[in-house]
């Protein structure tokens, strides 16, 4: 694969929102499911003219239910349609799209620039309430309510031995050929004077159901039914344990896209391509 574009064509970021309530995750399925990359690309065609269909590629491909408050795509267009469009196409996209997903900035990336393999983190949040009496009903689209009082502390004393580079396979569902190696730089926990505890997930990157799995521990050791270092344990066995849920997914909204310098963006993709294996131990042996 290559970052660059093809001659002829202009590649455009767009920063995007959306609730995914209604939404069979972010990308295109067979069946006619509805999905957030094919309600933008049917708008970017028809409000652009064209018979072709110009495909997006995003930061992060969100799950069914999962939200996003600042997701990233970016998509490659002729120039002759970029040049026609570009000043109007965010009010006519706004006209077009439904109004559960929203474009809120296109611009003509820089060099080298690749929404997906350019990221050098992405940061979620995970909401939840221990209220007896339940979530705000006009909340109850991204809040999960959590039916035992939860200890934040504990929570937090048991995110920390989850930081770093690990091979988090205990907390993901494994896919053929994908490595299950990420860096975890934050995990923490907070409680609003709203009785909502909000859970920072930020990682280089996420294998799939991680975010969830890592939630679903933490509620464990914050309701009581696992000591603060259980989620450490299931992480250093490295195989999924059956005690651990992947909690449901309108709790989930993703955040933010941190990307480097313009200068940094090509060698960046580049080695985002490069599968991962940890390093290893003094004394280890290569087989």
């Amino acid at each position: 694969m290559s970052d660059e574009v093809e001659a002829g064509s202009v590649r455009v970021r767009l920063d995007l929102s959306y609730d995914g309530s209604e939404f069979s995750g972010w990308a295109k399925q067979a069946g006619g499911r509805r999905t957030v990359q094919g309600e933008i690309e049917d708008a970017l065609r028809t409000v652009t003219r064209s018979r072709e269909t110009y495909e997006l590629t995003v930061a992060g491909r969100t799950d069914a239910g999962v939200h996003a408050r600042g997701q990233v795509a970016h998509v490659d267009l002729p120039r002759e349609v970029w040049g026609e469009h570009h000043d109007k196409l965010l009010k006519r996209l706004a006209g077009r799209l439904p109004k559960d997903v929203r474009v809120w900035a296109l611009r003509e990336a820089p060099q080298g620039f690749d929404a997906r393999f350019s990221a050098v983190w992405r940061r979620y949040a995970y909401r939840v309430t221990d209220n007896p009496g339940g979530v705000d009903p006009l909340l109850r689209g991204h809040v999960l309510w959590h039916d035992w009082p939860l200890d934040v502390d504990a929570m937090n004393e048991a995110a920390r031995a989850l930081l770093g580079e690990h091979d988090f396979a205990a907390y993901c569902k494994k896919r053929e050929g994908a490595t299950t190696i990420r860096t975890l730089q934050q995990l923490s926990l907070a409680k609003g004077a709203d009785g909502i505890i909000t859970a920072t997930v930020r990682a280089d990157a996420f294998c799939h159901n991680m975010v969830r799995s890592l939630i679903g521990a933490l509620l464990f050791v914050g309701d009581g039914h696992r000591p603060p270092d259980w989620p450490g344990k299931v992480l250093a066995a490295g195989v999924r344990d059956s005690a651990v849920h992947v909690v449901r997914p309108h709790g989930l909204t993703l955040e933010e896209v941190g990307y480097p310098a313009d200068e940094l963006l090509a060698a960046r993709s580049r080695e985002a391509r490069n599968k991962r294996s940890l390093p290893l131990a003094p004394g280890a042996g290569c087989c």
